[in-house]
């Protein structure tokens, strides 16, 4: 009833708009891998083959606006340069989305919003405030979000003013962890995993000169646990970019990303055996470990744009956890951001999670991925659980 057509999709949202061009970079492949993939894998059950196709075509109908908007900003001269931004990357549940709104908190510092991501086109112009209906509009569909799938709040709170990840930019490109995340798609996913990113960064690079226009001059501070499959091309992109690397005991990371990885798919389509997932999630996490040691290795002269954060220490002492950033990357830390850093993390608590996948320690250790992962550990001080210890 509802077909995941690549050149239905792109029709409508030329209707939609009355726009004909995306823009840099193609849609094509990326977006008739995807949709092929979502069709014949992802056994999309009615809602979620609904909820897809509207947000396929809401990301196409974006791309002809921002295309457009890009364009005039151009024959402006309206550009202005991204200047040191900040990314926090790293192991995924590893505590990076609570230290981006900790240093969101800095009015020196700039995180795209929800809102702002949610409604790029519409999104070059200042927050208005509580009574802004860009605002409202991405709240009512939050708000939606939590009742088609209840259990998100509780694995990733979101509102509409709070930072948004990079994945959610790059979606706009079709080259973006998000919809691996959301569905079984391997077809797309092999894709993604040999594409040049560098397409993707690009992409981002200039949605960010889009949404600085016409604000102050601050620096962007990004988040994604995903950027460690792309360092080459954020650094290719972005080559006076700082890094900030989340870590955690893998264990812990990997049960809380199986539980946020159910509740995702259950939007769409059938979340899968828990075991099965449990084993998928840690051998990606093993990849995404090795990759970003191998990075680090083969580039020496970038060890200093690296800051290592412990979700330990994060979580016990954000303020500490603060100030040892904003000394090693050398930003101004005045009085009025230590207060909001201690107001917000007065308030938010770590995520609350079941023990949801019954038999991940087995599957973990039978993984082959237990030497590597206790490798990591020792390299960067994290605590291994017994279940992780080797002799």
């Amino acid at each position: 009833m509802l077909p995941m057509d690549c050149a239905q999709l792109c029709l409508e949202a030329r209707r939609e708009t009355g726009l004909e061009n995306f823009g840099d970079p193609p849609v094509e492949p990326p977006l008739s891998l995807l949709t092929l993939s979502l069709e014949r894998e992802a056994k999309l059950h009615p809602l979620g083959r609904l909820l897809m196709k509207i947000h396929l075509r809401g990301l196409l109908a974006a791309r002809l606006k921002l295309a457009a908007q890009f364009q005039m900003q151009d024959g402006n001269g309206a550009r202005s340069p991204i200047v040191k931004p900040i990314f926090i990357i790293g192991m995924p549940r590893s505590g990076s989305t609570f230290l981006h709104e900790l240093l969101a908190q800095d009015p020196g510092l700039r995180a795209p919003r929800v809102w702002e991501v949610m409604s790029p086109a519409e999104a070059v112009h200042p927050d208005q405030g509580w009574r802004d209906p860009r605002v409202w509009q991405a709240a009512w569909c939050l708000w939606w979000f939590r009742r088609l799938a209840p259990m998100a709040d509780t694995v990733y709170p979101m509102r509409a003013r709070t930072p948004h990840e990079c994945v959610a930019i790059q979606s706009h490109t079709f080259l973006s962890e998000e919809f691996v995340s959301t569905c079984d798609i391997p077809t797309y996913e092999a894709f993604l995993r040999t594409a040049d990113l560098r397409p993707a960064y690009e992409w981002q690079r200039r949605f960010l000169e889009y949404l600085q226009n016409d604000h102050p001059a601050t620096r962007w501070v990004l988040k994604s646990p995903d950027h460690v499959r792309g360092l080459d091309a954020l650094f290719s992109v972005f080559p006076d970019a700082l890094i900030i690397q989340t870590h955690r005991n893998p264990m812990d990371s990997l049960r809380s990303s199986v539980q946020l990885t159910q509740v995702l798919r259950r939007l769409y389509g059938p979340a899968g055996d828990k075991d099965q997932l449990a084993e998928r999630e840690a051998q990606n996490l093993g990849w995404s470990v090795g990759r970003i040691v191998q990075f680090r290795d083969q580039h020496p002269e970038l060890e200093k744009r690296f800051l290592d954060m412990n979700y330990s220490d994060l979580v016990s002492d954000p303020l500490a956890a603060v100030r040892r950033i904003y000394r090693s990357f050398e930003l101004p830390l005045a009085d009025a951001m230590i207060q909001s850093v201690k107001k917000l993390a007065g308030r938010r608590s770590a995520y609350k999670w079941r023990r949801a996948v019954s038999k991940l320690e087995m599957g973990f250790r039978a993984s082959g991925q237990v030497k590597q992962f206790a490798d990591y550990c020792r390299r960067f001080g994290i605590p291994m659980g017994a279940s992780m210890r080797t002799k």
